[in-house]
């Protein structure tokens, strides 16, 4: 079976520290493939500050010259994009494909109350990204049995009795990646633009759509 990870996210704007976590785990997790998927309405945040189009845009401009490329499953599917329904879309058009979830370690702290959770886990594994102001502790003082693991506080019950070192190919695993050390939020980013400011963490291609889409009052940014 093909191995795909998938990145989920509103990407607006698409930046570094995307770009950095699909890179670790392309490296860590012995992928075939790996696909952003693009939310066309997010279920944490319902709305976003550019287009659907435009944040698309934006994603393959950045992805120019990478191995990565854009599923725009949840574009297609409309309204809230819950995970649950993009992979059961997903193991229909592709049956024969292990899939793996790819999020950040701010993201993975409430899915035990993503919508059926469970049910994803049937048809998915789970990695996460540490972010730089996460905190990690060893498996063996959480109580687990792996030597050579590491696990986030806080991390869900659901997730806990999952962490394996290598990610098998099956569904319902869970796997750290190492820290994605660019501590990066696309709402910092959106803000620095409206200020006016210039930003960090975004390539000359995605600065170059915001400029001709007139994105985030972008008219005082130039490029």
């Amino acid at each position: 079976m093909r191995r795909v990870g998938l990145l989920g996210g509103v990407f607006d704007p698409p930046h570094d520290g995307h770009l950095k976590l699909a890179w670790l785990a392309w490296e860590c997790l012995r992928l075939d493939e790996l696909r952003f998927v693009p939310t066309f309405i997010s279920p944490q945040k319902y709305d976003s500050a550019a287009r659907p189009d435009a944040r698309l845009a934006m994603l393959r401009e950045m992805l120019v010259n990478t191995p990565f490329c854009v599923d725009t499953v949840e574009l297609e599917l409309g309204g809230v994009s819950y995970t649950v329904n993009t992979l059961e879309t997903l193991c229909v058009r592709e049956p024969d494909v292990a899939w793996i979830l790819i999020m950040g370690s701010d993201r993975v702290a409430d899915f035990a109350d993503w919508r059926e959770s469970g049910r994803i886990l049937e048809m998915t594994s789970v990695s996460v990204g540490v972010r730089p102001d996460a905190t990690v502790i060893r498996a063996c003082d959480a109580g687990l049995t792996m030597d050579k693991s590491a696990v986030l506080t806080g991390l869900p019950d659901v997730l806990c009795s999952r962490v394996r070192d290598v990610w098998s190919g099956e569904a319902g695993e869970m796997v750290l990646l190492p820290g994605t050390e660019l501590n990066l939020a696309s709402s910092q980013i959106r803000n620095r633009l409206m200020d006016g400011g210039e930003p960090t963490g975004l390539c000359e291609q995605v600065k170059r759509v915001i400029v001709k889409e007139k994105l985030y009052s972008s008219s005082t940014f130039h490029s």
